[in-house]
């Protein structure tokens, strides 16, 4: 197995040694890439650009239905959940294996989770571990018998199941972690439908066919995710014919794709948000009237007709409108009144101080930073405030903005695709959740009320009490304004029109278990 491993990536090396490809190998997928990928450990990673190529090497316990948010089962069979909502017994899937041939077991299920949680792991230092406020309710892990797993938690935890849905729920194989440890994310090893083969820095990352794969060998022999930061480079290499599928196509560019037989254009709306983080620590968005004069500055819908072409809508607070039972359909996006932003400037007393604003030249579910960014400098000039923009490539300034804003900037963009109405909010609007206590309220926002209602909503069990807490909370984060609310897209991706089953999911995954390029 190993020789014919190392004789496919040795046939794709080949094929892919050229500066510029003009043909794709056969029953191979080449996938454009916004961005060089952080890591392939899972339980390390925040960007969705990573996560596009680890849901096809990794499972969870469980996964999204195809086209929902709806929780199945995957590497669990079945599970059930105690009354009080704090118990979930887990029934794992028999005869599964690792991609380098150990066994999938409760034994490997405890491991996962102990490595991210357990401070005093032998492997936790093989993090950090941002997203593991996922399971922070989570108190013990139980290996009941070899195909069974409990989870204890220290109270009901509605978002639970759909959380282990997500990256850092994907199980990793831990004689591969303890053979590699801070290297794992290198050298990757999980029981998804496709296994690691190769990473050339900024060039390509091949995974291949799993033939051994529980859920049935996927149709195409492998994947290339090409690494491809400038749009327009995306675009070349795609009507050349260097790529396959290409996601985040620039709204200017889908039209020249619609007209041409040749691709196929795929679109999904999902629970997205694109917004600005504001420094509420230090600078003029201290101030609330300043952080809701810079609402009232943006014309936004001039950049989602303009800028995005119609592939987004105005965002109204920090909940997505794609979770319709929990979204506040009461608020109201901050309209464009640059005559109140300059008003609101000016009983704050704001002097022209710089503001600083970090952009990004690409990344996930960015939506043309860098134009979106300079429009908002122009906005904001516009009212009187003095803007200078650094923009930096995404994992650097992943490196800047995720450890908080102080001593560095005023705002950033930043993007969220998320999971659940909790997961936003809960890592990103928290007290509890500032850079220095693990989260990723890099604007340092602060209200104990907010506090409450999200602290309440992830321990209500009745749909309708959640809904009720969340649309609170959304009508206070509006009035405080800790964030610019700019917009909710719909994400896209362009493929060529030999490729057959591939769908966007609502998650924003990328799924190619089914996909086939028939020649």
């Amino acid at each position: 197995m190993k020789r014919i491993l190392a004789a496919a990536v040795a046939a794709l090396s080949l094929m892919f040694s050229q500066a510029a490809f003009s043909q794709t190998p056969p029953n191979v997928l080449v996938v454009g890439q916004i961005a060089e990928p952080k890591s392939m450990d899972p339980a390390t990673v925040t960007a969705v650009n990573d996560f596009r190529i680890l849901m096809n090497v990794y499972d969870g316990l469980v996964r999204y239905k195809d086209g929902t948010l709806e929780v199945e089962p995957s590497l669990a069979e079945s599970w059930t959940i105690s009354d009080d909502g704090t118990v979930y017994t887990f029934k794992l899937r028999d005869g599964v294996k690792f991609h380098d041939g150990t066994d999938f077991n409760a034994e490997a299920v405890k491991f996962n989770f102990d490595r991210i949680l357990d401070e005093n792991h032998p492997f936790h230092d093989t993090g950090p571990f941002p997203l593991s406020f996922y399971f922070s309710a989570v108190e013990d892990v139980n290996v009941v018998d070899p195909l069974t797993i409990e989870f204890r938690l220290d109270a009901p935890y509605a978002p639970f199941l759909s959380n282990l849905a997500y990256t850092p729920g994907l199980m990793v194989s831990p004689a591969a972690v303890e053979a590699q440890g801070k290297d794992f994310g290198r050298n990757p090893s999980g029981t998804g439908a496709f296994k690691f083969a190769e990473w050339e820095a900024n060039s390509k990352v091949v995974v291949v066919r799993n033939e051994e794969y529980w859920d049935g060998a996927p149709p195409l022999e492998a994947v290339i995710y090409r690494p491809i930061t400038d749009a327009n480079t995306r675009i070349a290499e795609m009507l050349s014919g260097g790529l396959d599928i290409m996601v985040e196509v620039p709204p200017d560019s889908l039209a020249q794709f619609r007209d041409n037989d040749s691709y196929k254009v795929v679109e999904q709306a999902g629970p997205h948000l694109w917004f600005l983080i504001l420094n509420l620590k230090e600078g003029p968005f201290a101030d609330k009237k300043v952080r809701q004069a810079a609402n009232y500055a943006l014309n936004k819908k001039a950049l989602v007709e303009n800028i995005l072409q119609g592939t987004a809508q105005v965002a109204a607070g920090p909940t997505p409108p794609a979770f319709a039972w929990a979204y506040n359909d009461a608020l109201e996006p901050y309209p464009y009144d640059p005559e109140k932003a300059k008003a609101l400037l000016a009983e704050a007393g704001y002097d022209g101080e710089e503001v600083t604003f970090y952009v990004t030249d690409g990344g996930s579910g960015m939506l043309d930073p860098v134009a979106m960014g300079t429009a908002i400098q122009a906005d904001l000039e516009a009212i009187g405030m003095n803007v200078n923009v650094e923009t930096y490539e995404w994992n650097t300034f992943l490196g800047k903005v995720n450890p908080g804003l102080e001593g560095k900037a005023d705002m950033a963009e930043m993007a969220w695709m998320t999971n659940d109405p909790d997961t936003l909010p809960f890592l990103a609007l928290r007290s509890e959740a500032w850079p220095d206590k693990g989260g990723f309220n890099s604007g340092y926002y602060s209200n104990p009320k907010v506090d409450e209602l999200l602290n309440n909503a992830r321990k209500s069990t009745d749909q309708a009490e959640r809904a009720k807490l969340y649309q609170e909370m959304q009508t206070i984060v509006q009035e405080d304004a800790p964030w610019v609310f700019v917009a909710n897209w719909k994400q896209n991706a362009v493929t060529k029109s030999s490729v057959e089953d591939f769908k966007l999911q609502p998650s924003f995954f990328l799924m190619l278990q089914k996909v086939s390029k028939p020649q």
